[in-house]
């Protein structure tokens, strides 16, 4: 959630700090800060709240000079956004900074501990603790150097909850020390400078060699060294990572965002996942890291699902796929509900963890309470290395190379795509289905990359749809004799009463219905509108709407059902047919060729004024089996939300109160 950026070289220590934040951006904040050891050898800072656009004005009319920095963006957990609760956080004596992401449990009672010994606390998070905490270890007797790695290992071994730290100290020059536990943290290896960072993009730019730091290990980094050790000060050897993408893999090219460059990936994307795992409709799967036996993996009584957001969408996805091909009995659990009821675990569970960060808090504590349990897990990953991926029986990688967006897009497609690819493996190992449905199930996904770019050239058609519905409540006031424009008015309606209409609460409303394997894709689509256009949707089971959902329908509330080819497509007609009945637009996700949707529900002898009276509005995907639908639909669901969120000008990358990565509880 929160950014860290490091250094330590000969070059300006706010150059590299910043430049590695701005590429931390999509993970969210409201606040920002560098703290910098001049030559001097005081320790200089800088704080804002808001965008690191007002950092940057800050340190072009003050720059810090130095080589020793640290910078953060921060993601408000304790106390409100304000300069104040902006990191980096300092000693009393405002010779130690420190940044931190995560969450300190037991700050609080630190913190009295620390105030009755005297220590002046200027904030309300629990980060600042930790400096004071520092201050109090950091021992300097006269004619022996200060040890700050001493310092912070015995804070550390004081704390309680999920952090990565970056400290810096005026009286230790030259030294940059970082630690974590279950937070993200690598260490960037340079030739005369070295960097840390909480994710990995941060400092692409400047190498592609990193230390992957684990739990409870601390790293002492100077511009010639960087020394790793655990919480006894004993060395730890440790494999250099070298990152697999390029350089400007994290950059927006041409496109306007990087959730639509992400968004556009995704034919490529879906290609590098099968690449190497299928081939051919005639070949078996072939998946790599499983760690599974084929006698284990026909031993499996029970597979269930455990995600948060749009991963646990594509765990929705999987318990259907799961169930049809491998006829493995499957769930679907959220993260922290799944640990919140304390199941039942059987013996041959099989858990499968699904996450694109691999260090989403949730889903690790959850991974790590079913194994104590008693249950094998696997974990659907894409950050290669992650914590999730370290801590589980076997992994699959879902290859989608870097993803920026806050709005996850093309991981989301490849999370389903890779647990297809498992859950036709099972099949194959158990004997559970026909040969000739699976191998129509390789077919199609082989097919993906093409669809995929398909629907991506269609996208002139999704824009149309947008346009029309972006804004939908203004035409309903209209109607009434109601303006609505971007500003402030005041507004008479006819009869009614007067009061001051914002285009801001003039937003539409809408529900996205499905059954089946597609209730995922209702799900998700809905997300992705309210993640990034902030208009209100609702995901539903289409088979529910009549027990509440319905009691919605009207002219400003738009409903795209998803009535793909398949078992439960003659349900959906009856529901689209309910919706038009009370006037309700409909948005329509079809298969080509279909001749049924586009009318269903349509009144010709309504006035034209009435919703009922015009032809549904159709998003086509290519015609593919069910099972493999959700991958197709995803796609022009997400392009729809991206296209209403630009048209009302929203922060499409960086959406309000949003972090990429959720490193807490």
């Amino acid at each position: 959630m929160c950014g860290i950026v490091g250094y330590v070289g000969k070059r300006r220590a706010t150059d590299i700090c910043v430049a590695g934040l701005r590429r931390l951006e999509y993970r969210g904040y409201d606040s920002a800060g560098v703290a910098v050891i001049g030559p001097d050898g005081q320790l200089k800072l800088t704080r804002v709240v808001g965008k690191l656009d007002n950092l940057d004005k800050e340190l072009s009319a003050n720059p810090l000079e130095g080589g020793l920095g640290i910078g953060h963006t921060r993601w408000a957990t304790h106390g409100k956004p304000s300069v104040q609760n902006s990191h980096p956080h300092l000693s009393c004596d405002g010779r130690i900074a420190v940044v931190h992401n995560g969450i300190i449990e037991n700050y609080q009672e630190l913190r009295a501990e620390l105030e009755a010994e005297g220590h002046v606390f200027r904030s309300q998070t629990d980060t600042e603790v930790m400096s004071h905490l520092v201050e109090k270890y950091y021992q300097q007797s006269e004619g022996k150097a200060a040890d700050l790695r001493a310092a912070v290992v015995e804070a550390v071994h004081r704390l309680r909850g999920a952090f990565a730290f970056g400290i810096i100290a005026a009286d230790s020059p030259g030294q940059l020390v970082a630690v974590r536990r279950r937070s993200p943290l690598v260490v960037g290896i340079g030739e005369g400078e070295n960097y840390i960072a909480s994710d990995m993009p941060a400092i692409r730019s400047e190498t592609d060699r990193v230390y992957v730091i684990d739990d409870d290990e601390v790293a002492l980094i100077t511009e010639d060294s960087i020394e790793l050790t655990d919480l006894n000060l004993q060395p730890i050897t440790k494999d250099v990572y070298v990152i697999p993408w390029p350089a400007d893999a994290a950059g927006k090219g041409e496109h306007k965002h990087f959730m639509h460059k992400e968004i556009h990936e995704q034919p490529d994307a879906i290609y590098a996942c099968l690449a190497g795992r299928l081939t051919s409709p005639d070949e078996p799967v072939k998946l790599e890291g499983l760690n599974l036996t084929e006698d284990e993996i026909k031993r499996i009584r029970k597979v269930v699902f455990t995600a948060c957001g749009t991963a646990y969408h594509s765990g929705v996805v999987g318990r259907f796929v799961m169930e049809k091909l491998a006829k493995i009995p499957s769930e679907a659990d959220l993260a922290p509900e799944l640990r919140s009821r304390s199941p039942i675990v059987l013996e041959d569970t099989l858990v499968i963890a699904v996450t694109q960060s691999g260090e989403t808090m949730d889903t690790l504590l959850a991974l790590r309470d079913m194994r104590e349990k008693g249950a094998k897990v696997i974990s659907v990953v894409n950050v290669v290395d992650s914590t999730i991926a370290r801590e589980s029986d076997g992994v699959v990688y879902i290859q989608a190379g870097p993803e920026i967006g806050v709005a996850s897009t093309k991981a989301y497609t490849l999370q389903i795509l890779t647990i297809e690819l498992i859950a036709l493996y099972f099949a194959e190992v158990r004997g559970a289905a026909p040969a000739e449905e699976l191998r129509a199930m390789k077919e199609a996904l082989l097919a993906c990359p093409q669809h995929a770019e398909e629907l991506l050239k269609r996208e002139d058609s999704i824009i149309a749809i947008a346009r029309k519905y972006y804004d939908l409540r203004r035409d309903q006031w209209a109607k009434h004799g109601v303006v609505i424009d971007n500003g402030d008015q005041r507004a008479a309606e006819k009869g009614w009463w007067s009061t001051t209409f914002r285009r801001d609460a003039m937003r539409p409303n809408s529900l996205y219905l499905a059954r089946g394997v597609n209730l995922a894709s209702a799900m998700e689509g809905a997300l992705k509108l309210k993640e990034i256009s902030y208009i209100h949707a609702e995901g539903y089971s289409a088979g529910e709407m009549k027990h509440g959902p319905i009691a919605l329908v009207e002219p400003s509330l738009f409903t795209v059902a998803i009535a793909v080819d398949g078992e439960v497509k003659d349900q959906m007609v009856a529901n689209i047919m309910e919706i038009k009945a009370r006037s309700g637009p409909v948005i329509a996700v079809a298969t080509d060729g279909d001749t049924q949707i586009e009318s269903t529900g349509v009144d010709p002898n309504a006035s034209p004024e009435d919703v009922a009276s015009q032809p549904n509005d159709m998003i086509w995907i290519p015609r593919c089996p069910e099972l493999v639908s959700p991958i197709l639909v995803a796609i022009p669901l997400q392009l729809l939300a991206y296209h209403m969120a630009d048209l009302r000008g929203e922060h499409i990358d960086q959406p309000r109160n949003l972090a990429k990565t959720v490193t807490v509880e």
